[in-house]
């Protein structure tokens, strides 16, 4: 049945013209320039913040799990974001994957 539209449907509709825009603007941008250089600084606080919130005041499930696992997934998060030449991607990877070993490990 195509109306009325899923959930799934209604919430990427609307986001759908912003990627556009944002490709059809950005496609003559220079990856090097002060302007992303900003905006790369801004995403990685911003990713920076929600970790230190989440190890501080864990939600949910996480509470769970023992403070030396959450900040020992960081230690080898940041240890991949090091030897990846600083990508973003393998820590985030690396440390979720340590994280659900842990956890995994501990029952």
């Amino acid at each position: 049945m195509l109306w009325p539209p899923s959930s799934t449907a209604a919430g990427v509709i609307p986001n759908q013209i912003w990627r556009l825009l944002g490709l059809w603007f950005g496609s003559g941008l220079d990856e090097g320039s002060d302007l992303l250089m900003w905006v790369k600084a801004v995403a990685t606080a911003i990713l920076a913040g929600v970790i230190a919130q989440i190890l501080v005041q864990p939600p949910g499930a996480l509470a769970s799990v023992p403070w030396g696992l959450r900040y020992g997934a960081v230690v080898a998060g940041l240890a991949a974001f090091m030897a990846s030449r600083r990508s973003i991607f393998a820590g985030v990877v690396c440390g979720e994957a340590a994280m659900l070993a842990g956890k995994w490990w501990l029952g």
